[in-house]
């Protein structure tokens, strides 16, 4: 997902590091979340199941290999 590991993107006419650009501009799921409807907002809404799994939520991203 870094672009380091070589071409990843290529077939989809995208640049390599496509996804690291995507987390670096935008952020993280969490930091998307809390930003547009969490506690950084104006909504103010608690994760509840869209918090990690070891936070109570449902959220759990097995490992890539």
């Amino acid at each position: 997902l870094l672009g380091l590991d070589g071409p990843k993107g290529k077939g989809l006419d995208l640049s390599d590091d496509w996804a690291y650009q995507i987390v670096k501009q935008v952020g993280n799921y969490g930091e998307a979340y809390e930003r547009n409807v969490g506690k950084d907002s104006p909504l103010g809404l608690d994760r509840g199941l869209n918090a990690l799994w070891n936070e109570g939520g449902l959220q759990y991203a097995p490992p890539m290999r």
